[in-house]
This record gives structure tokens, C-alpha cells and sequence, in this order.
């Protein structure tokens, strides 16, 4: 896909890419050339594609990648979302046309992603960006991608979350999670039904109680309680995202906390170490988290990315699949051990080379058994509209200097004949494939599922899906290796044996290993370690690795080296520390809040170490608060857990709860605030103006400028209250049930909500892009003007940054307690 020229503003640049402005600053870059000899050599033999097929191929891997984006959140909500795209901005993009008359291609869903959630479209990302028919559609996308509703995607990395077969209640890890994009899939996975089953229940609740309710809605009717029976319509599953990296753990953090799931724990290992997490036990027992489900999309060359990550056509190295493959096989031999028996690990690389792909799941099959313990499941016949290739069962292996080796006896006899007993640098044993008549040599690879690029306009791509059957004690990664491989180890100085198998991984020995460059002698025992070329060829994508309960003996892991030395000084996480039901401050809430009893009360959770609220309150589920509690004290790296549910907030007298709740814990406990607390809106212009306008007044009859609410808000105590979206009639557009936080002062409302979330709001329910209007600010620059006869700039500034903080706006005493609440993500 070449860049299009399009009718209108930027022709001369092919649609505003770079060097567009001949005379305007820009540099004008060369373009990289889009060759390789040597990898387009290796792959040609390699792959055995069909001659007519090649070209297709190499095209392929040429062209632009097409974007894509994917819906995201619970399906109802998704849906809505896609079909503003459908009726509002498609039908415009269809009127756009290219230079010579031919019109735009509108996205097209994904023909294989379920309920067509995924799109894409080949129209260059920089044309969308900057070319003005579609800068409706750039905002739609932006806007929706600022609040969590659309994910920017690649579709070949949607694929392995959907290859897990999640279902409610499954305990999950993704041992490389960062950036989040599949993280966040699985997270959608483990809430599937759950909106749903929760108005089932509370249906049932008011029903008990004698209320008044609704009509059930078809949803409601569908839908399966026992499919996650046992929190009252809550899912009760759990995703454990890691990364081996800090910073892109609270990038994970980040992109996760958008779901407001109280599902989600976030750590911060080395996913070849992770370590084993303890259940609460019987006195002498010690249970250990076994996981249903297991992502693997482990750390590779990136060779499949070369569309996206065009540097690759000038970086790529004959040796650039050989460093990473030992690591790739621990993260894969860790994930199996903590696999329950009858779970899946689904093991996913961005690369095309085998050595990182099907000799890894040999490999790691090997050391864990055999196939009569893990199977490599046939997935034939799920997604059944994606185009893939079987896996390899040959394959040849290039080593740094460009020399290929047709077996592992080829390199055995160059090192004793040729090379002073030395293997060439990382090629090791396990890399080739099973010499024909070896155990293991009918392991069905084939099952293995390959993406090329030419195949359905994708990047590159390898998942394989894997069955543990028994339990079973995985064999030292040294076992088989011959005395060649030790003579290569003694050469480079790079060691393989490992620790005795029964050691356990636990995050102490992770943080306090000796780094492999201060061992005396670096002598057999130690562990092998990334050298510095290893470390430089790991793409950007972080180092990756990883219940139900087990009463065996600790999950046993293959101990190997890290350079993750403790750092003096380095990052440290607040503890989380839950708080007892009869502490004063949620006694406090559930009084002001007139909360159930049904409402779990004992899964509230600060971050600090006195264990005392001070500024946030977080709500976790049972399991993660068992998880959390029981392993204190044992040096795993937690890095986040649950959702925030309050925020402390200044208020203007002693009767009004200082704790209110926060937008992202509205729909876990909206259900069970008492109707003192709650304003009921059926009306499409109502909401408008709760959302245009910030701090609108309701003082001198100006309630009655809200309608259906007016009088509510006029009577209703001060402090935070559930607004409740419950529309009427039967506009598409203001058709969704919501439940937000609203704040009521003395003389004003408040809906707290992030200015972005507002700005979608209105986006997509009345196609408004108008700026949000500030009632409170206003009023202080008018008070200003009066007192002062201007109003100076830096005034207005200051005036500003009081109004959107926690302090008192000038000039209006009145103002100074109603208007302290400030929205989250203005603060």
C-alpha cells in the first residue's frame, strides 16, 4: 500500500507525509530501502513458500501497514461505540476521494475478530491525521482512544488472547504484558457477562426489598448466573499482567486502569523468575496459585514487524533469532510449571524465524516431558476466517557470520574438526530440529499456527497453543548437552548448568542473586546470563515471563541468572494495606451512602504504611485480597491491585461524607447506594448540560433550568451523589444506562468526570464538539473584574488553576466550599 494522493489541501507532499513542505523547515529524509539480500535469501529458502507465492510475500512485507483499531470494554458498551462508527462517520469517508476520482476504502471490519469489534483501513494514519475530510472521523478516534473505548491495535496481536479460550472465573497471567493491548483483552474476557449477570442480581435484591423495577432487558433474560455464581453477579476471575520492567509496568498500569477492573494485579518480575504466589493455607500446608490460562508473547527479533518497524530492513542481522532463544524457552518452561493440569499457555512471538517459534515449543515440551504431558492443541478449526499457515517441522539455522547449519551434528563436527571444540557463538543443541527416529520427533509442529503478511495484509506472526495433561517435574535445560557445548560455554564464558530443579522461585532469591559478572570464576553452577549483544538485540518489547490452588510442594522453576543487582535508592511501591470493616472512615461512608449490607465492606485497601486512609481508598476483589494479604512480607513486586472506589475531598461541614466516589468504582457500587444518595436523569438535554457545563449553578431558582432533576438537586444533601443515566424514548444516540458521579454545593453541581471522558460524552452522544464551558471560573473572573475594574491575565490564570484544584476561588465565599470537587484528570 504506497501513499495515496487525495483531492484537496497537501497534494504535493502524497497526503502530507514527510517532506511535504519543499520550502517550509522541513528535512527531507531518505526513504530506507526496503532490502536485505542476506534476509531475503534466508527467508526464501526457509519458508519453502510456493514460487508464485514469493513475490505476493515480499510485496507484502513492503507496503505500509494497514491501521487497525479494536472496541474495547464490556461488548454492550463496544457495540455502541461501532455503530457510531458505522452510521455517523463511514458514510462521510465514503465521499472522500483520491486524486484521480477513485474513492477512499472505508475501514472494514476484521473478517475474523468475533461481532466484527475490529477494524482497519489502508488509508495512511499521517492522511488521516492531517487531511481535513477526515478530520470528523481523526477525532472520533482519538477521543474514544483518550477514555479506554478504542484500542489502537495491530491485528495480529489481537489473535493469541483469543486463541486462550478465558472464560468467567479463570485465574490469568500474561507474563510480558506491557504495553497492555493484549493484557486488556484478556482483562474484557474475564468481565464477558458480567454487566449483565450484576442487573440480574440487583433485580433480584429489589424484588427482595419490595422495590419497584423495570422491565427485564433481553440481556438480563440471556444470561448465565452460574456461569460466575459466586459474587453476586461479579466476575470472580483474576489477570495478573507483568513485565520485567518498571517504567513499562506503570505504562501497563496505565493502559489497564481504564477498564476499572477490581480483577487486576499488576507485578514487576523477570518472567523466567516468577515467582510462585501463596494461597491462604491450613497450618503446615503451603498452596500455591495455579493459573487457568497463561499468555506467553515473549521478547523476539521482530522480524514480523518489519511493516510497522522499517529500521528492521537495515538492522536485521543473520543472527538476529539466536540470543533470545534460551530465554524464550525458560519463560515457556515456567509458564507450563504453573499452569493448572488441563490449562492452556499460549505462546506468541512478532518473528517468522523458527529458531524463536516452533524450536521453542520443542524444546520447552522436552524439558517438561514430552507430549504425553503438555499437547500442542489443534486450533484448525478455531478463527475460522483467518488465514494461516501450518507450523514447520525443518528448518535450517543461520548463525552470526551468515553460515547456515543443516543439523546440530553439522555443528558438532565443524567445532571438533575445525574450531578447537568450540560451537559457533549461540548456537546451541536445542535450536535444530529432532533428528528423525529421536523421542519427540513426531511431535505434531504442524499444529503451530504461522501468519504471513501476504496471507491477509497483516504483519508476521507465530502462536502456538499449548494443553498441560499432568503434572509433572521439568528436566534441567543442561541434561542432554554434549561436551562440546560445555567447551563452548568455557570459551564464552557463558555457563548453562543451572540450580538444582527443586529450587523454588521466589521474588527473594530474585532480588538478591549475585549478577553473573561478580561469581568467582563464573564456575559451573552459576547461571547464564544475557550478555551485552543479547541485551541489545531485545526488541523494545520488555523482557517477558511469568492459580487455582495447588497443595503440592512449591511450583518448582529453572533458576537462572539476571543482572537485576537491587538498586540503592531504587523504585519502591506503597504497601497495600486493607482496612478493617469497623473503621470509622467506612462506617462513615456506608452511613452517608445509606450503603447495603449486601455490599462487601472488608476489601477495602489503602496504599500507604500506617494503613489509614489519607487520600485514596481502593476495592479489590476476594482473591486478590487473599493474594495481596497473605504474601506481605515475601518480596514479590506488586506494582498495582484493584480500583480506585473514593477520594478523600474537603467538604463544608461535618454531616457531609469527605470520601466520594470515584468514576472509575461508580459501577461497582452504584447498585447498592441507598436512594437518599441517588438523582435519577431520563432527559437527553439534561445530561447536556451537565456535561458542557462545569460547576452550573442552582442557586436564585436556577435549579429549575435542569428539568426532570431540578427539584432533586435543589433538595438533596451536599456532598457526592449517584446520577443516574436511565434514558427514555428511543433515540440510538442517549440509549445507554449509566451511573456517574455528581457533586452537589451550595450554590452548584458538579459531574466528576475527566474534561476527556466529558469531551467523548458529548462526542458521541450528540456529536458536539464544543469546548466545555466553566461556570465557576466565569463567576471568578466577573467577581475580579468588579473588584478590580479589569481582570488582569495572570488573574485569569491563577483563578484557573484554583477553580480546577482544591482550593477556594477567590472572590465568592459561597463558592469557596461548593466548588472544591474537581474531576479527576483536571486535578
Amino acid at each position: 500500500m504506497g501513499k495515496k494522493n487525495f483531492r484537496g489541501k497537501g497534494r504535493r507532499g502524497g497526503g502530507g507525509g514527510r517532506g511535504s513542505h519543499a520550502n517550509g523547515g522541513w528535512r527531507d529524509y531518505p526513504a530506507i530501502a526496503k532490502e536485505h539480500e542476506n534476509f531475503q535469501n534466508y527467508y526464501d529458502s526457509l519458508l519453502q513458500l510456493p514460487e508464485e507465492e514469493k513475490k505476493e510475500f515480499w510485496d507484502a512485507l513492503r507496503r505500509d501497514l494497514p491501521n487497525s483499531f479494536r472496541f474495547a470494554g464490556s461488548k454492550g458498551h463496544a457495540l455502541s461505540v461501532k455503530r457510531h462508527l458505522q452510521t455517523r462517520y463511514i458514510p462521510e469517508i465514503v465521499k472522500i476521494e483520491h486524486q484521480d476520482g477513485r474513492p477512499v476504502e472505508p475501514p472494514q471490519p476484521v473478517p475474523w475478530y468475533p461481532d466484527e469489534l475490529a477494524w482497519w483501513m489502508t488509508t495512511p494514519k499521517n492522511v488521516v491525521r492531517k487531511f481535513p475530510p477526515f478530520a470528523a472521523f481523526q477525532k472520533f478516534l482519538v477521543s474514544e482512544t483518550s477514555v479506554g473505548n478504542i484500542s489502537r491495535q495491530e491485528v495480529v496481536s489481537m489473535i493469541p488472547p483469543l486463541l486462550m479460550d478465558v472464560r468467567p472465573g479463570h485465574v490469568v497471567l500474561d507474563m510480558c504484558a506491557a504495553p497492555g493491548s493484549k493484557a486488556a483483552q484478556l482483562l474484557e474476557m474475564i468481565h464477558q457477562g458480567e454487566e449483565a449477570r450484576v442487573k440480574k442480581v440487583l433485580r433480584t435484591f429489589a424484588e427482595e426489598d419490595g422495590l419497584v423495577v423495570g422491565k427485564e432487558t433481553q440481556d438480563e433474560i440471556d444470561v448465565d448466573l452460574d456461569a460466575d455464581p459466586s459474587d453476586a453477579g461479579r466476575a470472580t476471575g483474576l489477570l495478573i499482567a507483568n513485565d520485567s520492567d518498571y517504567k513499562r509496568g506503570h505504562m501497563l498500569v496505565h493502559q489497564l486502569k481504564r477498564l476499572s477492573s477490581p480483577n487486576l494485579i499488576v507485578t514487576n518480575h523477570d518472567a523466567v523468575q516468577f515467582p510462585s504466589i501463596k494461597l491462604p493455607s491450613e497450618a503446615g500446608k503451603n498452596v500455591y496459585l495455579k493459573f487457568d490460562r497463561i499468555l506467553a508473547d515473549v521478547p523476539c527479533s521482530g522480524d514480523g514487524t518489519l511493516r510497522k518497524n522499517v529500521n528492521l530492513w537495515k538492522e536485521w542481522q543473520p543472527g538476529s533469532g539466536l540470543g533470545l532463544h534460551l530465554t524464550q524457552v525458560r519463560i515457556l518452561v515456567r509458564a507450563l510449571q504453573m499452569l493448572k493440569v488441563g490449562g492452556r499457555v499460549v505462546y506468541s512471538t512478532c518473528s517468522m524465524n523458527p529458531v524463536e517459534n516452533e524450536a521453542v515449543v520443542a524444546a520447552a515440551i522436552a524439558r517438561c516431558g514430552g507430549k504425553e504431558n503438555v499437547e500442542i492443541v489443534d486450533c484448525s478449526n478455531e478463527l475460522p476466517n483467518l488465514k494461516r499457515r501450518p507450523g514447520m517441522k525443518s528448518w535450517k539455522i543461520i548463525d552470526k557470520t551468515s553460515r547456515v547449519w543443516n543439523s546440530w551434528e553439522d555443528v558438532e563436527k565443524f567445532a571438533k574438526e575445525e574450531n578447537e571444540g568450540v560451537v559457533p557463538g549461540k548456537v546451541v543443541q536445542t535450536m535444530f530440529p529432532l533428528p528423525e527416529g529421536s523421542d519427540g520427533f513426531d511431535l505434531p509442529l504442524e499444529r503451530c499456527m504461522r501468519v504471513y503478511p501476504h496471507l491477509q495484509d497483516t504483519g508476521g506472526f507465530f502462536i502456538t497453543v499449548l494443553e498441560k495433561k499432568t503434572d509433572f517435574k521439568a528436566r534441567p535445560e543442561n541434561e542432554s548437552k554434549s561436551t562440546v557445548t560445555l567447551n563452548q560455554t568455557k570459551a564464552s564464558g557463558q555457563a548453562d548448568v543451572v540450580l538444582d530443579e527443586e529450587s523454588k522461585p521466589t521474588a527473594e532469591t530474585e532480588q538478591t542473586q549475585k549478577p553473573a559478572e561478580s561469581d568467582e570464576a563464573a564456575a559451573p553452577g552459576s547461571k547464564r546470563s544475557l550478555d551485552t549483544s543479547e541485551a541489545e538485540e531485545l526488541p523494545a518489547k520488555k523482557l517477558k515471563a511469568g492459580g487455582e490452588s495447588s497443595e503440592a510442594a512449591t511450583p518448582v522453576v529453572q533458576q537462572t541468572e539476571t543482572n537485576n543487582k537491587p538498586k540503592k535508592n531504587g523504585p519502591t511501591e506503597e504497601p497495600f494495606k486493607y482496612l478493617d470493616p469497623s473503621h470509622p472512615v467506612i462506617q462513615n461512608i456506608k452511613e452517608f451512602y445509606k450503603l447495603s449490607t449486601r455490599f462487601p465492606d472488608d476489601r477495602y485497601m489503602v496504599r500507604n504504611e500506617m494503613g489509614e486512609p489519607a487520600k485514596g481508598i481502593y476495592y479489590t476483589t476476594q482473591r486478590i485480597r487473599d493474594i495481596l494479604t497473605e504474601n506481605e512480607g515475601r518480596g514479590i513486586k506488586f506494582v498495582h491491585g484493584g480500583v480506585r472506589m473514593y477520594m478523600k475531598q474537603d467538604a463544608p461541614s461535618a454531616e457531609v461524607c469527605r470520601w466520594r466516589i470515584q468514576a472509575e468504582g461508580m459501577p461497582i457500587v452504584q447498585g447498592y447506594v441507598g436512594e437518599p444518595r441517588v438523582v435519577h436523569l431520563t432527559s437527553k438535554e439534561t445530561f447536556h448540560k451537565l456535561l458542557i457545563e462545569m460547576f452550573p449553578r442552582i442557586a436564585d431558582d436556577q435549579w429549575k433550568n435542569f428539568n426532570e432533576i431540578g427539584e432533586r438537586v435543589r433538595d438533596i444533601g451536599m456532598g457526592c451523589t449517584v446520577l443516574r443515566i436511565e434514558p427514555e424514548g428511543d433515540d440510538p444516540d442517549f440509549s445507554e444506562s449509566m451511573a456517574l458521579p455528581l457533586w452537589k454545593s451550595i450554590q452548584s453541581l458538579n459531574l466528576m468526570l475527566p474534561k476527556e471522558d466529558r469531551a467523548a460524552m458529548l462526542l458521541r452522544v450528540y456529536n458536539d464538539t464544543s469546548p466545555l464551558i466553566n461556570i465557576g471560573l466565569q463567576k471568578d473572573q466577573k467577581n475580579k473584574a468588579n473588584a478590580n475594574g479589569k481582570v488582569e491575565e495572570t488573574e485569569a490564570t491563577e483563578g484557573a488553576a484554583k477553580e480546577n484544584g482544591e482550593e477556594k476561588p477567590a472572590g465568592d465565599d459561597n463558592a469557596a466550599v461548593e466548588d472544591l470537587p474537581t474531576p479527576e484528570g483536571m486535578e
